[in-house]
C-alpha cells in the first residue's frame, strides 16, 4: 500500500507522526521517502538520531509551519499522500490563544488542501478528534471546521485522481499532555486530582490509531470520518489503576470540558454507517459518491435510527485492572516514566 510511495507527515514529530513513522517503516520498508514536516528542530533532531540517515535514506526532514502556505506547498511536491496531524490541541491553551488556534487548525487545514490540489497529490487523511462532536471549547470548534473542510474538498478537486478523508477517535494512551502520563507523574506526591468522578472518555492506542489511519489509506472513497469502535474509561478508574495507595482528590470540571465526549451525535448518525471495526460518518455534501455507493464500497448497514456514540453510554468498558495492564505495557516500551 505505501512501498514506492512518498509521504508527508504535517506535525510528524508528535506522538502520532513518530508512531505513524515507526510503523511504516517497519511495515513498509520499500517507501519511497517520508517528510517529517514540523516547526520543531530539536524534536526533528531526536527523530534523526534515532533513524540516522545511512540507515534510513528515505526519511527527510523539513521545518515549517501549516500556517505558511508557500512553505508547505514547497513540501507537498512530488508527495503521494499526506497525513495531516499538525494541531494545536490543548484546551485551556486554545481559549486563552484563540487566534493563534484558528491560525493552525483552521487555515492551517486549508493550506493543507491547497497544497494537495496543487502538487498531484493522491490522498489525503487528517486527524481529527472526539473534541470536535458537538464542540463546547474553542479546540473541538475549530477541528470540526477543519473536518467540514477536508471533507468538502473532494467536491473541489475537479478530474483529479484526490481523495480526502478524516479519522476521528479519542483519548490517546500516552500522548503528550494526556491523562497518563500526568497522573504517573503526580503519583509520587500521593494525590491524584479526578475532575469528576463520572467523567469517561474514549480510549485507544497509538498504534490503533496509525491502523485506523492505514484503513482510511487504503479504502477511503472521499469524504468519510471514519470513527474506530473502541472501549470508554473513567478518569476515576484511571487514577486507580495507576495510584492504587494515592487519594483522590476532587477539583472540578475545567473550562471547556465535557463530562462525557461523543464521537457520533444523534444528528450524525442520519448519515452514519456501520461496518466491521469502524463507523463512518458520510459527507453531507458529495457531488462523487451517494449513500448507496459508500455501503456497497464498505458493505455496510445504517445506524439504528436515534444511534449515538458517547463515552459515557459505550458497551465496551476498561476497568481498573485491564488499564493497568495496558498502562504497565506502554511505560515498559516508552520513555514514559514509572
Amino acid at each position: 500500500m505505501l512501498n514506492f510511495k512518498s509521504i508527508l507527515i504535517t506535525g510528524g514529530t508528535g506522538s502520532f507522526g513518530k508512531k505513524f513513522t515507526e510503523m511504516i517503516l517497519k511495515e513498509y520498508p520499500e517507501v519511497k521517502r517520508i517528510v517529517i514536516f514540523s516547526r520543531d528542530e530539536l524534536k526533528q533532531s531526536e527523530i534523526k538520531m534515532k533513524y540516522p540517515e545511512s540507515e534510513y535514506p528515505q526519511l527527510r526532514f523539513f521545518i515549517g509551519d501549516v500556517r505558511d502556505r508557500e512553505r508547505l506547498k514547497r513540501a507537498c511536491e512530488n508527495v503521494d499522500v499526506i497525513i495531516h496531524a499538525a494541531a494545536m490541541k490543548q484546551v485551556d491553551t486554545a481559549e486563552y490563544n484563540p487566534t493563534e488556534c484558528i491560525r493552525t487548525n483552521i487555515d492551517g487545514a486549508e493550506n493543507v488542501i491547497h497544497g494537495a490540489l496543487e502538487n498531484n497529490v493522491k490522498i489525503v487523511v487528517a486527524l481529527s478528534t472526539d473534541k470536535a462532536c458537538a464542540p463546547i471549547n474553542l479546540y473541538g470548534a475549530t477541528k470540526l471546521v477543519s473536518d467540514k473542510l477536508f471533507a468538502a474538498a473532494n467536491n473541489i478537486k475537479g478530474s483529479r485522481n484526490l481523495r480526502f478523508s478524516v479519522v476521528r477517535y479519542g483519548n490517546v494512551m500516552g500522548s503528550r499532555g494526556s491523562v497518563i502520563p500526568f497522573f504517573l507523574n503526580k503519583r509520587k506526591e500521593g494525590v491524584l486530582p479526578i475532575t469528576h468522578r463520572e467523567m469517561t472518555r474514549f480510549n485507544i492506542s497509538l498504534e490503533e490509531g496509525v491502523r485506523l489511519v492505514f484503513f482510511a489509506i487504503e479504502n477511503a472513497l472521499g469524504g468519510e470520518i471514519f470513527v474506530p469502535k473502541i472501549p470508554s474509561y473513567k478518569i476515576e478508574d484511571v487514577a486507580k489503576a495507576i495510584g492504587p495507595e494515592c487519594e483522590l482528590k476532587d477539583v472540578g470540571i475545567r473550562p471547556g470540558e465535557k463530562l462525557h465526549e461523543e464521537m457520533i451525535t444523534e444528528t450524525d448518525s442520519l448519515n452514519t454507517i456501520e461496518f466491521g471495526n469502524y463507523y463512518a460518518i458520510l459527507p453531507a455534501v458529495s457531488f462523487s459518491h451517494t449513500k448507496e455507493d459508500f455501503m456497497k464500497h464498505y458493505n455496510a448497514t445504517e445506524v439504528p435510527f436515534g444511534f449515538k456514540y458517547n463515552s459515557g453510554t459505550n458497551i465496551k468498558w476498561e476497568s481498573v485492572e485491564t488499564l493497568r495492564i495496558k498502562i504497565k505495557e506502554l511505560v515498559d516500551k516508552t520513555f514514559i516514566p514509572a
